[in-house]
């Protein structure tokens, strides 16, 4: 489990790739403190494990699935990820619950400042647009963020300068895909709503249907 707030920019020394897998070698700094083989790491918010570790970084190996829901298949040596340890059971939440697993991806496109803010609008596919809500919580790229807007086929959100600054949304520009994971609790309410929605009449409510359930 994450926070969504990124503890590092680290650098992909490597990528690795198998018919339909890889093995990222990432450069880091921060999160190497107390990183062990077998923890969990959010890169550009997909949650991996730690296969090695060594004294400038550590080594991932990225499945199938993975790789078509995300967009680690598409770095290249020397590109900048966000970092995140997995958040410590008596650490401060920062953000809100990201779970590193990434419901699909977006693209860019607009960027642009008002005053010392920028806007990002990011297009995203109906199955995932129907989680984003106005002042929500959206994780993009590993980072949380809220969102201020929602529109036909798009959201937007607003960055203060650190935000910017700190992660890799600050290099980004139109035309760039970046992982997204909606808020994990919109997912399980509409679970949690879907088997009554089953057994409901399919004419509709009626005084028989409300009063054979206790209404």
């Amino acid at each position: 489990m994450f926070t969504g707030i990124v503890e590092e920019m680290g650098t992909l020394r490597s990528i690795r790739r198998g018919a339909h897998s890889a093995v990222l070698s990432i450069g880091a700094e921060t999160v190497l403190s107390d990183l062990k083989i077998g923890d969990s790491v959010a890169v550009n918010g997909v949650c991996l494990t730690a296969t090695t570790v060594d004294s400038g970084g550590f080594t991932a190996d990225v499945m199938h699935e993975t790789l078509s829901r995300s967009s680690l298949g598409s770095l290249v040596p020397g590109s900048p990820v966000n970092l995140e340890r997995a958040m410590a059971a008596g650490g401060r939440f920062g953000g809100h619950i990201v779970s590193g697993h990434i419901d699909g991806t977006g693209t860019i496109t607009d960027v642009r400042k008002d005053d010392n803010a920028v806007w990002y609008t990011v297009t995203a596919a109906p199955s995932l647009l129907r989680y984003i809500v106005e002042k929500g919580s959206i994780a993009i790229d590993g980072i949380s963020l809220t969102v201020a807007t929602v529109a036909a086929g798009r959201f937007s959100v607003s960055v203060i300068p650190h935000t910017a600054a700190v992660t890799v949304l600050g290099r980004k520009r139109p035309g760039d895909t970046v992982n997204l994971e909606t808020d994990i609790i919109g997912k399980y309410v509409e679970k949690l709503l879907r088997p009554a929605a089953d057994t409901a009449p399919k004419g509709g409510i009626s005084l028989e249907f409300l009063m054979e359930n206790g209404f």
